[in-house]
């Protein structure tokens, strides 16, 4: 269905409120987009007059989103992406086909990236944009034709295909252990316990793994990996990280194992797509070579 497209305001003008709420202010806006104030003014009443809503509350000689406006300006800030996703493909797609990836920060930079050079290598008409993100892809919404996600299957109008199991291990710095002798999971409790947010029982998991289920362990809690890997370096506590993460650490001495070696996670690494797509041909070739560096349970990262 075509909707109304007296109903749409100018471009120029969703830019300006995208970037107002974004950056928070009438002056950054103008800088980011190489613009006057009053320029940038200008197209926040007319979006204003267009939408016949009351967009902004000024107060103190700036300008505050209304409720309504912030809701707005999510949507606004989705379709602008799509947008430029969009022109993007058009303006640098080789003639092969062109992949717009959303990937996990860490997992993408250390299992995904090292790789991708083989698939350049074999499919040089294919052009691939990453972008990370740890929230869930709304393809539908986004734009996107993949993502790597983590979890355990299942995801709703979307195929996949597996790409690794992951295992936890629990590593810390060896002046950290220094202080305190660990020789059993109640142990732990006299240190600091590190967690990732997107695993918020990964460290309960463990403790059954080692027969102490009735343990609550506590923490901080760290919404990246390669965050937690940093404190984790510096002594700021025990961290329970995936295996493929901390080789590197484990091999130069800079982390040592507590209690033994991995123990399996919850879920796996997928790559997930619509199924519409499917048969998409860009997105077909790097499914297919994407299956070549799939893991077993059993089979360790290439060295």
């Amino acid at each position: 269905m075509i909707l109304n497209r007296s109903l749409l305001p100018s471009i120029t003008a969703l830019r300006a409120f995208e970037a107002l709420d974004r950056l928070g202010s009438a002056t950054a806006v103008a800088a980011e987009l190489n613009q006057t104030q009053s320029a940038v003014s200008r197209q926040l009443r007319s979006l204003e007059e267009t939408l016949g809503k009351t967009l902004f509350i000024r107060k103190a000689r700036r300008l505050h989103l209304t409720s309504e406006a912030v809701a707005y300006a999510a949507e606004i800030r989705q379709a602008l992406d799509q947008i430029a996703r969009a022109s993007m493909k058009l303006g640098f797609d080789p003639g092969g086909g062109t992949l717009h990836l959303a990937i996990l920060p860490t997992f993408g930079m250390r299992w995904l990236v090292p790789r991708l050079p083989e698939f350049a290598q074999a499919h040089p008409e294919v052009t691939i944009n990453l972008t990370t993100r740890i929230e869930k892809i709304n393809f539908a919404a986004e734009g996107y034709d993949a993502a790597i996600q983590f979890g355990k299957g299942g995801w709703e109008g979307a195929a996949t295909l597996k790409l690794k199991p992951e295992q936890l291990i629990a590593v810390a710095a060896p002046d950290l252990l220094a202080r305190v002798q660990v020789t059993e999971p109640l142990d732990l409790t006299a240190l600091p316990l590190l967690h990732i947010a997107s695993r918020p029982d990964a460290w309960r998991r463990w403790f059954a793994a080692r027969d102490a289920p009735d343990l609550q362990p506590t923490g901080t809690v760290y919404d990246q990996f390669s965050t937690i890997l940093q404190a984790a370096l510096h002594g700021l506590g025990v961290a329970l990280l995936p295996d493929y993460l901390v080789e590197m650490e484990l091999a130069t001495g800079r982390l040592v194992p507590v209690l033994g070696g991995p123990v399996p996670s919850f879920g796996a690494y997928h790559l997930v797509y619509p199924v519409e797509k499917s048969n998409d041909p860009a997105l077909l070739k790097f499914r297919r070579w994407l299956a070549g560096q799939a893991e077993s349970e059993d089979d360790p990262l290439p060295r």
